[in-house]
Order: C-alpha cells, then sequence, then structure tokens
C-alpha cells in the first residue's frame, strides 16, 4: 500500500490541542483507538535530550558481552527486571522465539509499600554511566504522559477526566529498552516480534519510525506503522480492552525483519508499558455493555493475577 495511504490511517494527533481544545484531541486520538487500537501523536513534549541518552545507554549496554549481560539475568523473574537475553520471549500461540534482547526498568518502591510482593526491585547496570539518571528519568516522563493519554481516553468514553489517575497510580509499568539486532543469514522463521497484543493498559512507544512495526487491521490485512520521525506511537493494550469490552481495541502487531541493506542494522525501541496497580479489579467500565455490545468479560479480575496468567502464556513464567 502507497505511503500515502498509510499515512492517512494514522494521521498524528498534535499534543498541543491538550492547551486548545482537549476534547477534540480526545476525539481524534480514541477515533483511531477505535478503528486501529493505535494512534500517533505528534509534538509530544518528551525531551528529546533524554531520550536520546536512553538510546546511547541501551546501545551501550546491549554491546557489552553476552557473560556480563547474563549477570543481570533474573531466573524465575518472569523477565520483571534486569536483562532477558534471546531466544526467552516468544508470543501467544506462536511457534518460533523473537529476534530480540531486552532491559525492562519497572518503578522504584519506599521500603514498606504495600506492592513489594507485586514488584521485584531495579536494577543498575555499573558498567554503564548515568544509566539511572537517564533511563529511569525517562520511566518517570512515560508514566506522567500515559496519565495524560488516559485522561483523553476517560473523556472519550464519557467517564469523569481523572478515573484512570488512581487505577494506575503506583502501576506494574515498565519500560523496556529493546534491541533487535541485524539479521543475518537463515533465521529459521523467526522474526523480530511475532504477531501479539500487548497485555497492559495503554503503551507508548518511541522508535517506531524505523521500518518493521506493523498493525493488523479489523479485515485482517497487515499495514506499516511508521509515523513521521519523532511521533510518539500509542496502542490498546489486552487490560484497557477488556476493561472497556473491546470498545477500544488490542490489536495485533508485530515488527517484521528488515529486507535489503537494513539486515545489516539493529533496531532499537523503547516501549513503556503502562500497567493498571497490582490491586486494581479489572472489570467492564460504565457505558461499555448493552444490547448492542452484551459483556464479553463479566468475571472480575485482579491486574496481577492477569499479569500472570499472561506471562505463562509468552513463556516468562513457567
Amino acid at each position: 500500500m502507497p505511503d500515502q495511504d498509510l499515512l492517512s490511517r494514522f494521521p498524528p494527533v498534535s499534543m498541543t490541542l491538550l492547551e486548545t481544545d482537549k476534547a477534540r484531541f480526545a476525539r481524534e486520538l480514541c477515533r483511531s483507538f477505535r478503528e486501529y487500537g493505535f494512534a500517533a501523536i505528534s509534538d509530544h513534549g518528551l525531551d528529546e535530550a533524554l531520550i536520546a541518552g536512553a538510546y546511547a545507554k541501551a546501545a551501550e549496554f546491549f554491546a557489552l558481552p553476552e557473560a556480563t549481560k547474563m549477570k543481570y539475568f533474573v531466573e524465575g523473574g518472569g523477565g520483571a527486571r534486569g536483562y532477558t537475553p534471546f531466544g526467552k520471549e516468544i508470543a501467544k500461540d506462536a511457534k518460533h522465539v523473537d529476534l530480540k534482547e531486552f532491559w525492562h526498568v519497572g518503578r522504584d518502591l519506599p521500603a514498606g509499600h504495600p506492592y513489594e510482593a507485586d514488584m521485584a526491585p531495579n536494577l543498575v547496570p555499573g558498567e554503564v554511566a548515568g544509566w539511572q539518571e537517564t533511563v529511569h528519568g525517562l520511566y518517570a516522563a512515560f508514566d506522567a504522559m500515559g496519565v495524560k493519554v488516559l485522561r483523553a481516553i476517560a473523556l472519550d468514553l464519557g467517564l469523569e477526566e481523572t478515573f484512570f489517575d488512581d487505577t494506575v497510580k503506583d502501576g506494574n509499568s515498565v519500560m523496556r529498552l529493546l534491541h533487535y539486532p541485524p539479521v543475518t543469514g537463515d533465521p529459521g522463521g523467526s522474526i523480530r516480534a511475532e504477531a501479539h497484543g500487548d497485555i497492559n493498559t495503554i503503551t507508548l512507544l518511541l522508535g517506531a519510525e524505523e521500518p518493521g512495526l506493523q498493525v493488523k487491521t479489523r479485515s485482517g490485512e497487515w499495514v506499516d506503522m511508521n509515523p513521521p520521525p519523532g511521533c510518539l506511537v500509542v496502542n490498546m493494550g489486552d487490560m484497557l480492552a477488556r476493561s472497556t469490552n473491546d470498545i477500544l481495541p488490542s490489536t495485533q502487531h508485530r515488527v517484521i525483519n528488515p529486507a535489503g541493506a537494513r539486515t545489516e542494522f539493529s533496531r532499537y525501541s523503547l516501549p513503556f508499558f503502562l500497567h493498571y496497580r497490582p490491586d486494581y479489579m479489572i472489570e467492564t467500565l460504565p457505558g461499555c455493555a448493552g444490547p448492542d455490545n452484551p459483556d464479553k468479560y463479566p468475571e472480575p479480575i485482579r491486574a496481577n493475577d492477569y499479569l500472570n496468567q499472561r506471562l505463562r502464556e509468552i513463556g516468562l513464567l513457567k
């Protein structure tokens, strides 16, 4: 499909509208969410120097020797913190592992916090100077940005603007520093990321302008999602889809292998998976079920129970 047609599917919505026309920002953003489960945001305001710094720290870490990186792999930790090597994550129902390695940063909790049992402490690679200031700094910026997006979603759903604030306060959110290495030789049927839906509420993604990310439309067609440089891509996760009775769908997406000269290059991206707090009960929200859209999820489920169920499905928990 021609690029101009692709851009018309995901026209970026400017974050500046939040200051001038909040209702329009919510309407345009959620029109894309309702149709595709994805949207692009321009003028997002995240610190470009912080973003560049996080990419640099990620590249520095992933260039370390394998034995060094494996010091930060937590056996049995479900990939929640630290390093996850190649061959560990596989999409639900997929036959091949993904061609990627990644690092997870989570929320830093004070000692004695009630969610300590559900959230492991962060690891810090001592080999990369300035890691916490840069990487954890971007985590905090993403966390605040996610609340702004959720407020727009709440408005579009006819809820109080701050409805989701408490649901994600101290949520089990993670930022992933993701490295897809060059694809050399026969990948044996594997691609960088097999088709999957995200587990969480919403995902905020930097790095989507590098070709490879594809979204599956309602008609079953795979289309490229590569917005203009500098855009933030946001997509619905399974938790929020469940909360909205699939009014806001969690769309299957994948990262295909590069072609031509791009096979020689790594691909880096920075997704932030915004989660509900661990004890939040996921249930269908007011106004999201009715005669024309019967409730598909009548049984509430604790957010952390849902998370662990899904982590087992993708091979990160046994």
